[in-house]
């Protein structure tokens, strides 16, 4: 189904226009010349933006964000993996749904009241409800499954690993003389070519379940280590743990279907320093100017 594009004067609402991908999101449609407006719990100061207050996990300022909005990017998401940088024993159990579920349905309420043309989520690729699945993974299956039950015009892309996360994750047993990692394909991609392929997706108006979108090479998480310990100039040794094509699937672990990111894990490892090691934020950090998100760290 196809949905005609909404006027250029109107602004398009990002939340999560803060974060990695978001960021960048924000930083392309402004190049292009797009009104955004950005729903933040603690606002920025680029003029460029429409800021617009307000917190997906309570629903507080919600309404006012869609004021004269026809189109909306859902690029909120809050995982504790993402922001710590590793894995813990605790997300092997449970993982926040405040803002993946909870929040996404406030904002499809929301969104029903305003009469949005265009609600386009934001998910991720290897979902997973069965026994065993990463929580995280539950919880955005969960999220996304609300979207697509809407009555609201919908459209969702799911997005491999981002390569920052995937970097963060590899810095964190930096100090690990053996790296054992599962023989299985982890297709990350660069946030900047998500958020070419949403803006694609915001211009041409079609709905539904739109093409994944993965790297330009799938490639196995031992490789990609290789890769950035290359990078690094580091010496560790990987060691590849086969593992079943179940058992990846449950920790997402697949080839994403359909579009193929242009920048090469390679070509981002050389762009971007390694980032300072992170923690669980309970607060939003300050919101700084926006940018493409290409060619350079962040």
């Amino acid at each position: 189904m196809n949905l005609s594009t909404s006027p250029a004067d109107e602004p398009v609402l990002v939340t999560g226009g803060t974060g990695h991908l978001g960021r960048s999101l924000v930083g392309q449609l402004l190049e292009r010349g797009r009104r955004v407006r950005v729903l933040a719990r603690l606002p920025g100061t680029d003029s460029r933006v429409e800021w617009a207050r307000g917190d997906l996990s309570t629903g507080a300022g919600l309404r006012e964000a869609l004021a004269g909005v026809s189109t909306i990017v859902n690029a909120a998401t809050f995982s504790p993996i993402a922001q710590r940088g590793g894995i813990g024993l605790a997300d092997f159990f449970t993982s926040p749904s405040a803002v993946d579920v909870d929040g996404t349905r406030r904002l499809l309420e929301e969104c029903r009241l305003a009469k949005v043309r265009h609600f386009l989520h934001v998910s991720i690729v290897g979902l997973s409800d069965e026994a065993g699945a990463l929580p995280y993974n539950k919880v955005k299956l969960r999220g996304e499954m609300l979207v697509r039950q809407s009555d609201l015009p919908w459209s969702v892309v799911r997005a491999g690993p981002f390569y920052y996360l995937l970097a963060r994750l590899l810095a964190s047993i930096r100090w690990m003389p053996w790296w054992p990692l599962p023989d299985a394909v982890m297709d990350a991609v660069d946030a900047a070519d998500v958020a070419s392929y949403l803006i694609e997706c915001i211009d041409d108006g079609r709905l539904g379940l739109r093409e994944e979108i993965g790297g330009p090479t799938p490639m196995t998480l031992p490789e990609l280590a290789r890769q950035y310990l290359a990078s690094r100039h580091l010496r560790r040794r990987v060691v590849p743990v086969r593992v079943t094509s179940r058992t990846a699937a449950r920790a997402g672990l697949v080839e994403a279907h359909g579009r193929r990111g242009a920048t090469s894990w390679r070509e981002w490892l050389a762009a971007h320093a390694d980032e300072p090691k992170g923690a669980v934020r309970h607060t939003p950090r300050p919101a700084a100017a926006f940018t493409t998100g290409r060619g350079g760290a962040k």
